[in-house]
């Protein structure tokens, strides 16, 4: 089985390429710098000389504030690469995975968003996102495509994994403020990558929401974290409005994985067990 990864590089691409190995697909990986996916002749050559049976595309525009400004740039990658890359798989019968967000949704329920609540996001970047699965969704039958909405992905890169960030915070400063009017389902790029390849073992198609299950604000989740380390400082509750981005987030979007359960005949562990493996792998050096 020949699988395809765009955006190999990232937290997620890297975890896909490893679970695969592991399982023998024939991994061919490309970086953003190897396959650009805004070009649709460099998507069509890969695709067709390679003859992947399972394009996996992890290559995003995931700079959430930085998309207010750079709307071109996000727009070409969300939109118009997926877009390329669900023209090619179409013409050479590969097998599409993509990743989506749930900025997706407005914030604006107080229970976990389910597959079939209709998006409405606030800022730029989730528009993209949703404007992308409707072009994946318009291109391919659901047969021909697995889509996966996941939430505050995390893992190795420091750029944009939450407990990273917060470590690095933490080595610098006695006293931290997080905002806990933002609520969401953590997910661990592992267990993302795990629970893709079950997915594709058991022929899943359509759309699917997965997250580590349950939920949390980005300051319960500072909490948990910070306590396993023992840190000795203080730790403060604030307000989104306290720090002011250029794109609004949603305050509640965790959610609601229990199709991928339903599929699977199998419970998807919890953000803290999974938050609790992650710093596992940090102390025994895995997370390279």
């Amino acid at each position: 089985m020949k699988l395809l990864i765009t955006g190999s590089q990232g937290q997620l691409g890297k975890e896909i390429q490893k679970e695969a190995e592991k399982r023998g697909y024939q991994v061919y990986p490309f970086s953003h710098e190897e396959l650009d996916i805004t070009n649709i002749s460099a998507v069509e050559t890969a695709v067709q000389e390679l003859e992947p049976d399972i394009i996996v595309n992890c290559a995003a525009y995931n700079q959430v504030d930085q998309a207010e400004k750079e709307r071109e740039t996000a727009w070409k990658v969300n939109v118009e690469g997926v877009e390329n890359l669900a023209l090619s798989s179409r013409r050479h019968g590969s097998f599409l995975v993509h990743y989506s967000t749930d900025y997706v949704f407005s914030g604006n329920q107080n229970h976990p968003y389910r597959e079939e609540d209709l998006p409405s996001p606030l800022n730029y970047y989730g528009k993209t996102k949703w404007e992308g699965e409707k072009v994946l969704e318009k291109v391919l039958s659901p047969s021909q495509f697995l889509l996966l909405r996941v939430s505050w992905v995390f893992g190795n890169n420091p750029k944009v994994s939450f407990p990273l960030k917060l470590l690095q915070w933490s080595r610098e400063k006695q006293t931290l403020r997080i905002v806990d009017d933002q609520i969401s389902s953590p997910t661990y790029a592992y267990d993302a990558a795990y629970f893709t390849l079950e997915l594709l073992e058991k022929d899943a198609q359509g759309l699917f929401h997965f997250a580590n299950s349950g939920y949390c604000s980005r300051y319960q989740w500072a909490k948990f974290i910070l306590e396993k380390l023992n840190w000795r400082g203080q730790l403060f509750p604030a307000k989104s409005s306290d720090f002011p981005t250029p794109a609004q987030r949603p305050l509640f979007s965790a959610l609601d994985s229990r199709k991928v359960e339903t599929v699977l005949k199998r419970k998807i562990p919890s953000w803290e067990e999974a938050t609790d493996r992650f710093l596992l792998s940090l102390k025994e050096g895995k997370n390279e």
